[in-house]
């Protein structure tokens, strides 16, 4: 017997809509969703692994509760009820001795599924809740909102139709996602320029009209030299400008110094190129995209580099353009109804969250700053943080095992609600595996943009496994823990009603696409009914979010401390490749066997000087940390620094199919997780320096 399934992949963040065939109660195939234009059945390499992954033997198979020290891999079966019971337990405890603000979910990141986990945290009153953020996009949703009063998940890219794109390590065709690589390429095909600046050349700078390899730390400094010259010139559009922006003075100010002869110096990208980038972006706006970093915890001034980023947009009038950046709307603004919130019912938490305490200096939004998060485990202040849920969400992966001890040691009780095995689930107490995104259905989610849509995950077959689905293990919590009263559900088909019960949709109409679109068409404002969110309506270059958090609104330009490379000294930068995500797919059966191990890119003309030759095995360290990898030795890479995929977890054992193969990045950052990104007090990855030599 053979059925069709409408859903959602989650084989990494970028939830791409697909079709599933089903046949005899097994997945057979999968693809992209032939309704989505974008998409139109096209799939990545890892949401076609995702049926292997279904079946993968190598994955959390039932609820594990710890039985000796911690990271020592003694587990034994539990049953759900048995497991369930356990944390509830555990966590009750906690609540009473210390307070419901002594107990913190952390998860990926909510995204269009994620209201059910924060449900959890509120219904047993923490304010405390944190999502990765702060080392991926945190410092673009600030920036945005500073500037347009909205986060960076509510402005879309036309890209299809831009006639210029520029990125700055933004890797459209590594990072892979399909839709956005889809119409990237869409625009080339059609004539746009795309203009790439990196310190590597990946597979996206083979794809650029024009690629720098620009000197690692310099993107804001490229970018101030580029909006320099668009107002001294005048290349702006000068009646956007003058009717939306707030602050445009502070501005020109700000950036008389930073010309692109002085970038020049900085970057090492020509004074001449800038100039004439500044002259073609003029020249082809308002259908331009400069596109600030998805990972956007680089370098300490990561921040104010994306706010700049979004200051160039707009000084070229594309905002609401066709070919630009497009805001998204609401279901209200285009006459539809609202998803009803599972929220809503649920008390706002009294007490306060951590970056509450802190004062001001900083920015902060509606999920807390993991590193905060990490401070108050180790130290206790500004209150002791004691039991930690983690969903969705591998973060000891990106650790140095010497962070790892500390944070253990100030928490009494680890949660890590995983799909797939991994360096939180060995160091945790219990573990509660939950089902892949073909054996869960998930709550409906609003998919943003010009033209919004409900869409929703159906279950393609029941789970393999003893797992279960993020909906029912956190309802099953609450009420386990006396919270009953703010989940009233007893199955997905409760939660879905609820959501829908003020729409006129009904759950069967997404049966035949998979998502329904709120309008026919997409709503892009007129230059006339454009108004930003923000307390002026306009565009703030002064901005009254920064001014009440006390934090200034443009910092001078520092230059990169410069390694010491001929004593084998590099920058440490680490990224995505295309069959990949993250930490988890590793040690997926077909993956791995694509790409197994990752290499250390490094310069072949510092490599020959430190008798390092391509294929060579080397000894690479940090501060408490030494490892060996293959090198990669090219001419493609900045002499100054050293790449590596990142992800390779080659130091956990229950991960067989990738132990001992490659370097784990993150196992090398000791000291990352002190140092605080300027004004928003995000991650600052890209400022670890590491030694190489030859084994």
């Amino acid at each position: 017997m053979k059925k069709e399934v409408f859903s959602v992949c989650g084989m990494c963040s970028a939830r791409c809509p697909i079709r599933v065939e089903v046949t005899d109660g097994k997945v057979t195939w999968i693809e992209g969703n032939p309704y989505v234009a974008g998409i139109e059945r096209a799939l990545c390499a890892r949401g076609s692994a995702g049926v292997i992954h279904l079946y993968d033997s190598e994955r959390p198979q039932y609820p594990m509760i710890k039985t000796g020290e911690r990271g020592s891999g003694e587990w034994k079966k539990a049953t759900w009820d048995e497991a369930l019971n356990y944390v509830a337990e555990r966590l009750t405890a906690i609540r009473d001795r210390y307070g419901a603000k002594a107990i913190a979910l952390l998860d990926r990141g909510g995204g269009i599924f994620g209201e059910m986990q924060r449900v959890f945290i509120r219904a047993i009153g923490s304010p405390n809740y944190f999502n990765h953020d702060d080392f991926c996009r945190k410092n673009v949703d600030l920036a945005a909102q500073t500037l347009f009063g909205i986060p960076r998940n509510q402005i879309s890219y036309d890209f299809a139709n831009a006639k210029h794109i520029v990125s700055f390590g933004r890797a459209f065709f590594d990072a892979l996602a399909v839709r956005e690589a889809n119409n990237v390429l869409k625009a080339i095909e059609n004539g746009a320029k795309f203009t790439y600046f990196d310190p590597r050349v990946n597979v996206t700078a083979t794809k650029a009209t024009k690629y720098f390899r620009n000197r690692p730390g310099s993107d804001y400094a490229i970018v101030l030299a580029l909006i320099h010259q668009i107002l001294k010139e005048d290349l702006y559009d000068k009646d956007f400008v003058a009717k939306f922006f707030v602050g445009l003075d502070t501005l020109e100010n700000f950036v008389k110094p930073y010309s692109p002869k002085w970038a020049e110096g900085i970057s090492e990208v020509p004074e001449e190129e800038i100039i004439k980038l500044a002259k073609e972006l003029s020249e082809a706006k308002p259908q331009v995209i400069i596109y600030p970093y998805w990972f956007g915890a680089r370098y300490k001034d990561s921040f104010y580099y994306a706010r700049a980023v979004y200051i160039l947009n707009a000084l070229l009038g594309n905002i609401e353009q066709k070919g630009g950046l497009i805001f998204a709307k609401s279901p209200k603004e285009v006459g539809a109804k609202p998803l009803k919130s599972l929220l809503e019912p649920i008390p706002p938490p009294k007490e306060k969250r951590i970056e509450d305490e802190l004062g001001k200096g900083f920015l902060y939004d509606g999920a807390g700053h993991i590193l905060h998060l990490f401070k108050a485990i180790k130290t206790g202040e500004p209150y002791p943080i004691k039991a930690l849920i983690v969903y969705r969400y591998d973060p000891f992966a990106g650790m140095p095992f010497s962070d790892i001890k500390e944070i253990l040691k100030g928490l009494e009780f680890l949660v890590h609600i995983p799909v797939d095995y991994g360096t939180t689930g060995w160091f945790a107490d219990i573990i509660l595996p939950e089902s892949t995104y073909l054996e869960r259905d998930d709550i409906i989610g609003l998919q943003r943009g010009a033209k919004p849509a409900f869409i929703v995950r159906k279950k393609a077959v029941e789970p393999v496994y003893d797992t279960k689905p993020r909906w029912w293990i956190f309802t099953e919590l609450c009420k386990r823990m006396g919270f009953g009263q703010y989940v009233p559900y007893e199955s997905i088909e409760d939660i879905w009603n609820y959501q829908l019960q003020d729409t006129g949709i009904k759950i069967e109409d997404f049966d035949k696409k998979g998502f329904i679109p709120l309008c026919n068409e997409p709503l892009i404002y007129s230059r006339d009914e454009l108004k930003f969110k923000t307390p002026s309506g306009k565009i703030e270059i002064v901005s009254n979010k920064m001014e009440e958090r006390e934090v200034p609104f443009f910092i001078p330009y520092e230059e990169p401390e410069r390694p010491n490379i001929e004593k084998g000294e590099f920058r440490l930068i680490f990224g995505r490749v295309a069959v990949h995500t993250h930490v988890r797919t590793q040690n997926n059966p077909i993956l791995n066997k694509i790409l197994s191990e990752n290499e250390l890119w490094i310069n072949e003309s510092i490599a020959k000087k430190l008798g390092i030759k391509d294929g060579d095995y080397v000894e690479i360290s940090s501060e408490d940390y030494s490892g060996k990898i293959k090198t990669k030795v090219t001419p493609f890479i900045h002499p100054e620094c050293v790449f590596m995929y990142r992800g390779f977890q080659n130091d956990i054992p229950w991960l067989k199919r990738c132990y001992g193969k490659g370097l784990n990045e993150g196992r090398l950052l000791k000291g990352a997780f002190e140092k605080f990104g300027k004004g928003s007090h995000t991650g600052v990855l890209f400022e670890n320096f590491v030694k190489v030599r030859k084994v």
